[in-house]
């Protein structure tokens, strides 16, 4: 897995516009891709992120980066909580939930539409694309809005701006690094 995927799929959690991304990432041997996540992470821990496998399938990965300061934030909302708790999440702690939610992705049972929480999808937007089965939204761009949608168009065309920046001060020699927005842990 090299950086540059990291970079294209995660950018907007990189420049902490965003509390995580998650993304699938094809790969040959197992213990080349953990190096590999090994090797990225020495660069993303410091600066207050993690990039975690949730699933591992026969040369494919699902790949979580996140910020776990702002996933507290996050999971801390009261609608958030009130979300989780309906889904059956029984411990709310951070690790708890996702020790839940990567069991979930690995039984592969019904897809934790909860997700959106680990991801900035504002609670309400999760609320209602649980409610109505993923239709009859508002519009729709990284997730389908029952809220407000001027707010997420606003962010989906910041998300986008970001993406095509960091791409772009990649592809000009921009490191992981430097790219990356340092908050504490």
């Amino acid at each position: 897995m090299s950086v540059d995927y990291v970079i294209r799929h995660g950018a907007p959690t990189l420049a902490d516009l965003k509390t995580g991304n998650l993304f699938p990432c094809a790969f040959s041997a197992k213990p080349a891709l953990l190096r590999d996540l090994r090797e990225i992470n020495q660069v993303l821990v410091p600066r207050g992120l993690r990039l975690l496998p949730l699933r591992l399938d026969e040369g494919k990965a699902l790949l979580y980066l996140f910020r776990p300061a702002r996933l507290d934030r996050d999971l801390a909302c009261r609608e958030a909580r009130q979300l989780l708790r309906q889904a059956g999440y029984q411990d709310l702690a951070q690790q708890s939930c996702l020790r839940e939610l990567t069991r979930r992705l690995r039984a592969r049972e019904k897809f934790p539409h909860e997700i959106g929480l680990f991801l900035s999808y504002p609670p309400e937007d999760v609320r209602g694309f649980i409610e109505h089965q993923g239709k009859h939204c508002k519009c729709s761009g990284c997730w389908k809005v029952y809220g407000d949608p001027a707010a997420a168009r606003q962010r989906f065309d910041a998300y986008r701006a970001c993406t095509d920046s960091y791409c772009a001060q990649r592809a000009g020699g921009a490191s992981l690094e430097s790219l990356t927005v340092h908050t504490p842990s």
